[in-house]
């Protein structure tokens, strides 16, 4: 079996590919600035589930395992020993136009990564992927008449410029990158060009050009939503942006929601609002929410507060996360969650089987029987409560009247009383059928429940 590069290898690999000279770079303008921006948000299924239940049940524990670990471990992330799925199941996109002309492509939405992407140049490589580089579609950046490529003596470039010496003249003038996404990772260098959308263009954005992909499952282009400089809403410079999401019954429907870019102030009619928390150094693009503890049912589980809130060295706390989960918990958090949960579904037969099987749990064969699950609460500081009905957070088979389980990832087995990264993950399969707002201006996170 080949070995698979190293990062290293990698950035040594992106300067043989170009000699590009020069870049400049100029304060971002924007034309004809609407107050909203609304784009199509639209559910992203890399291949058809499975009709099998259990093998459908583990492709989806596995795909939540795969970007939950990312989450919690982030860029000192270790290979799972699992079969991986990233981005299969629940990922959602954005059309997105950059270059002059306009070259579209489709972009998956993730607040829990900081740079926009896309595959690009006709020499875009994909290393031990499961996917074909020749499927892929790519940006194309000698047809544009707006690009111009970011230098590495730009003090915007944090890598400088690599194998460089004071005086050189003669080494590659771009900015390159080396980003990782659990266990996948995206390499290539940064450009400035046009991002338009109806009635407005953004000039100089800062966009990633991919020319080689590490381990990856999925053919889009990327668009970190994160809360660091480079993301998509900061670089547009929006006060807000919201999506409300489509049911997750992964159908293979392909009906859109939206996400709206928002450049007014104040409040939004009906959300309840709860401020961000200030992120520890280690977690600068993570939306940290301010919690106060759990309800399940009627019965407050009474979470220790070293849990809810992130300290210095980005242990603890709760982070939204738009990508693709279930959700995760700490050992210590989930044992009192599923504690409880276990008390109040013992009407019905539990399937070790399928725990066993699929990595999740507590399971239960609702076969025949009317399907109760209590709701879980989430109350935040300042009054704001969210509330997750049962089915919005337990993963039922291909027949929601028979198996279903119990999906928040969690490493309980590791009998440990902190690990590194957030204790709780509120996935994006908890918020369908949510109004959710991310005010960046006011510095705090809204919510409403409605269908979407």
């Amino acid at each position: 079996m080949a070995s698979t590069p190293s990062p290293s290898f990698l950035l040594l690999s992106l300067f043989t590919l170009f000699s590009l000279l020069f870049s400049a770079f100029s304060s971002e303008e924007i034309e004809n600035t609407p107050l909203t921006i609304t784009l199509p948000l639209t559910p992203k299924f890399a291949r058809e589930p499975s009709t099998d239940p259990m093998v459908f049940l583990q492709q989806l524990a596995s795909a939540s395992k795969s970007r939950a670990h990312l989450l919690k471990y982030g860029k000192t992330s270790p290979l799972l020993k699992t079969p991986l799925y990233p981005m299969e199941y629940g990922g959602h996109t954005i059309p997105l136009s950059f270059g002059t002309p306009p070259q579209k492509l489709s972009y998956l939405v993730d607040t829990g990564s900081n740079v926009v992407w896309a595959p690009c140049t006709a020499h875009y490589k994909c290393i031990n992927c499961t996917i074909s580089a020749k499927d892929v579609p790519f940006f194309e950046p000698q047809l544009s008449t707006s690009l111009t490529n970011l230098s590495c003596k730009n003090p915007i470039c944090n890598t400088g410029c690599l194998r460089c010496k004071a005086n050189s003249t003669n080494c590659p003038k771009v900015c390159p990158y080396y980003l990782q996404y659990g266990t996948g990772a995206a390499v290539g260098y940064y450009l400035l060009e046009d991002l338009h959308f109806p009635g407005k263009t953004i000039h100089n954005f800062i966009v990633g050009c991919t020319i080689t992909g590490l381990r990856e499952s999925y053919t889009d282009a990327m668009a970190g939503f994160g809360r660091s400089m480079f993301s998509l809403p900061v670089q547009m410079k929006v006060k807000k942006f919201a999506y409300c999401l489509n049911s997750h019954y992964f159908d293979n429907t392909r009906n859109s929601s939206r996400l709206i870019f928002d450049y007014r102030d104040g409040d939004t009619k009906g959300l309840s609002y709860t401020p961000f928390l200030k992120n520890p150094p280690d977690s600068p693009d993570y939306y940290y929410l301010n919690v106060k503890n759990l309800k399940l049912g009627n019965k407050i589980l009474h979470i220790p507060s070293k849990y809810l809130a992130p300290g210095s060295n980005a242990t603890g706390g709760l982070i939204i996360d738009s990508g693709f989960s279930y959700g995760y918990m700490a050992g210590p958090v989930y044992k009192i969650v599923a504690n409880e949960l276990k008390k109040q579904m013992s009407k019905y037969k539990r399937s070790h089987a399928a725990e066993e099987e699929i990595g999740f749990g507590p399971c239960y064969n609702f076969t025949g029987r009317k399907i109760e699950i209590p709701d879980l609460i989430y109350h935040f500081a300042g009054g704001a409560t969210m509330v997750v009905p049962g089915n919005r957070y337990f993963i039922f088979d291909t027949d929601p009247t028979g198996l279903g389980c119990f999906p928040v990832d969690t490493d309980a087995a590791k009998n440990l009383e902190f690990t590194p990264g957030p204790s709780i993950i509120l996935g994006n399969y908890m918020q369908v059928n949510q109004y959710i707002e991310y005010d960046l201006k006011n510095n705090r996170f809204g919510f409403r429940q409605q269908k979407c």
